[in-house]
């Protein structure tokens, strides 16, 4: 364990669900959790191993259960992330990590099992990314039972919209795209692709200009071959915004004009994987009103 990982690279709300351990139990439980979020994406493995050490000293806490699940999820042990999720529910009654357990239900070869396990909750009882990431997992069931059409059906909710992007709208946007291909529809199929892949460089574009705490983004002018974005003026940090001025949610949804996006290529996601919800989103436009947008503005 690296020496300079502390507790407090916990997040606040993890450590709080440790308080029934001892100090010095905490601390450790608390720094090898630490590791596993941070070495989830480069090292899986390891960030296992660390979320298995945690286990060891603090079994019956729900974070401890929730990030051996994820980690296990990540190596491709759907077997044990199966068990640590159902586990986690137990403890926690919480459904947030539903589409999780649908996928793994997947990745143990039972699509029907997976459907079921999505059927079951009230999806108007979960959080808006919590139901965008369970219908890219229902979908995908769906496809791994052969029913295109029905995995199409599964991606049309309102979150859906190709005009805003969300933190998980580029994943939604894949999934339909993945679909689509399915179906023979190529060049809807090409269509949605692109619009994931404008949505992640608006969002990428969004976040970087004042490490995610940019509340307003009016304009995102060129995407170019490199991957730089150039932001227009309109972009707002938070620390600039008067306090009387402040959206109740800390968000001004953006009018985000992306006018002539040299398009990355991205991967699709054919898997239909979960992914890491967030609430705050920009606006995408077709490059078509973008264009009108201009030559309205020439008139006056």
């Amino acid at each position: 364990m690296p020496e300079d990982v502390t507790a407090f690279d916990l997040p606040g709300a993890a450590r709080n669900e440790l308080k029934t351990l001892s100090k010095d139990n905490a601390d450790n439980v608390a720094r090898h959790l630490a590791m596993a979020a941070r070495f989830i994406d480069e090292d899986p493995a390891l960030a296992h191993q660390h979320a298995l050490a945690a286990s060891r000293s603090a079994g019956r806490v729900g974070v401890v259960r929730e990030t051996v699940a994820i980690t296990a999820y990540a190596v491709g042990d759907f077997a044990l992330a199966l068990r640590e999720l159902r586990t986690h529910r137990r403890i926690t009654g919480s459904d947030e990590q539903l589409p999780l357990i649908v996928d793994s239900e997947r990745g143990v070869g039972r699509p029907d099992r997976a459907l079921e396990e999505g059927r079951a909750v009230d999806r108007s009882t979960l959080s808006v990314p919590v139901r965008v990431q369970l219908a890219i997992a229902m979908s995908g069931a769906r496809l791994d039972l052969g029913q295109v059409d029905r995995a199409l059906q599964e991606l049309e909710i309102p979150e859906a919209d190709p005009d805003r992007a969300f933190e998980w709208s580029p994943a939604l946007f894949s999934a339909r795209a993945a679909v689509l291909e399915e179906l023979g529809r190529e060049a809807e199929a090409a269509e949605w692709q692109r619009r994931a892949d404008v949505a992640a460089e608006a969002l990428d574009a969004a976040a970087g200009v004042a490490d995610r705490e940019v509340i307003v983004v009016e304009e995102i002018d060129l995407i170019d071959d490199d991957g730089g974005v150039d932001v227009a003026s309109g972009v707002i940090p938070v620390d600039h915004v008067d306090e009387d001025d402040a959206p109740a949610d800390g968000v001004v949804e953006a009018e985000a004009e992306i006018e002539d996006a040299a398009l990355l290529d991205g991967e699709t996601a054919p898997s239909h994987g979960t992914t890491s919800p967030s609430g705050a989103g920009v606006g995408i436009a077709d490059d078509d009103a973008a264009g009108a947008d201009d030559e309205a503005e020439g008139s006056r």
